[in-house]
């Protein structure tokens, strides 16, 4: 697990877009995008159609290893409205099972605004607690520092001649934004005007690499990484800390 600071309270970085919340016991992922390839699908373009069952999966698996209690999911749980009662019978067993088993709390995201809680779990807007703010999308003059999704920050990096992608999470004073959870999710670039425009300056994104967070302040400057060593991404402009 990779510490991280935010508002002054502890976090941990379980995975490449997965939050662990010690105090709260909790995991905190957003836009899992359940039953986007069915979507998809729909509209002529086929895909394999197992994305919801790896993403509950791996979602589970994240439950068993940091032991929480409580999962909260930050909006665009489904990749539509419809996705909801048409996710798909072995996902639907899955989601069943943690829904019983843990504190399963759904914030409404713009893809799936009417989010019912079809296989358990309580519904909100949003959640406020411990001085914090859970949200779907960052709000430039949020009251309290927020805790978000909607964007899918990734950074994009010249690894010995080629460009690699990752996801990352994207940090401000007020505002940490989630990568996207979801299997079959895309990305956009972390320093992109749209989320600059949420978190404001200065800014940072942040990846775990071991034990430690490695961070690249925003807007980076991509010509300037063509030194990584694409086992570790070990940048001479990244710093770590907490």
């Amino acid at each position: 697990m990779v510490p991280l600071l935010f508002a002054h309270l502890r976090f941990e970085i379980v995975a490449p877009a997965a939050l662990f919340w010690p105090k709260k016991n909790a995991l905190l992922v957003a836009d899992l995008h359940l039953e986007k390839a069915s979507f998809y699908a729909r509209q002529g373009q086929m895909l394999p159609p197992y994305d919801s069952h790896a993403t509950l999966a791996e979602l589970a698996g994240l439950v068993s290893v940091t032991g929480a209690t409580t999962v909260f999911c930050l909006g665009d749980n489904y990749h539509d409205d419809e996705g909801e009662a048409r996710l798909e019978p072995k996902a639907a067993r899955q989601l069943i099972e943690m829904t019983k088993a843990l504190e399963w709390i759904w914030i409404a995201g713009n893809h799936d605004r009417d989010v019912t809680g079809l296989w358990g779990g309580s519904v909100v807007d949003e959640w406020v607690g411990e001085g914090l703010a859970l949200r779907h999308e960052a709000t430039a003059d949020s009251r309290l520092p927020e805790i978000s999704g909607h964007y899918h920050p990734k950074f994009r990096i010249a690894v010995r001649g080629r460009h690699v992608a990752r996801r990352c999470f994207v940090k401000g004073r007020h505002h940490l934004i989630l990568p996207a959870f979801g299997a079959l999710t895309g990305g956009m670039a972390a320093q992109d005007p749209a989320i600059e425009a949420c978190v404001g300056g200065p800014a940072e994104a942040i990846i775990g690499i071991g034990d430690k967070p490695v961070r690249f302040p925003l807007p980076f400057r991509e010509s300037a990484m063509d030194m990584i060593d694409a086992g570790q991404l070990a940048l001479p402009l990244a710093t770590t800390g907490p």
